[in-house]
C-alpha cells in the first residue's frame, strides 16, 4: 500500500524549484538535527528522522512545511528514546510562549 509521502510516479503538479530565504527557526531546526546526528553524539540518525516523517499522518504531513516535518519527527524520536518527556516539552513550550507574549506586549 502506498503511503501519503510516497508519490513516486504520481502526477503531483508543479514543483517549486526556487530557493527561499531560510527563517531563523528553520536554521535552528537544521542545527538541532546536525547536533543530534553528529557521530560524536549519535542521539539519533537521519534514518530515524525519515521514519518519523513517514509516520506522520496524511493530514499532518500535507499541512506541514519541510522543516515543520523535521521538528515534529525530531520531537517524536527524542520522546521515544526518553531524551525528553512530554511533560518537559509541554512546560518548555509554555515558558517559551509566555516569554514570546511578554516580548510582544512590551
Amino acid at each position: 500500500m502506498r503511503r501519503h509521502h510516497d508519490m513516486g510516479g504520481i502526477e503531483a503538479g508543479p514543483i517549486e524549484r526556487g530557493e527561499h530565504d531560510y527563517e531563523p527557526w528553520e536554521k535552528r531546526v537544521d542545527a538541532i538535527m546536525r547536533l543530534l546526528t553528529h557521530p560524536s553524539r549519535r542521539v539519533m540518525t537521519v534514518d530515524e528522522l525519515r521514519r518519523g516523517i513517514e509516520a506522520l499522518g496524511p493530514g499532518a504531513y500535507d499541512a506541514m512545511s519541510y522543516y515543520e516535518r523535521w521538528i515534529a519527527s525530531v520531537t517524536e524520536i527524542l520522546i521515544e528514546k526518553g531524551v525528553i518527556t512530554v511533560d518537559e516539552l509541554g512546560r518548555t513550550m509554555s515558558a517559551v510562549e509566555a516569554r514570546w507574549r511578554q516580548e510582544r506586549a512590551s
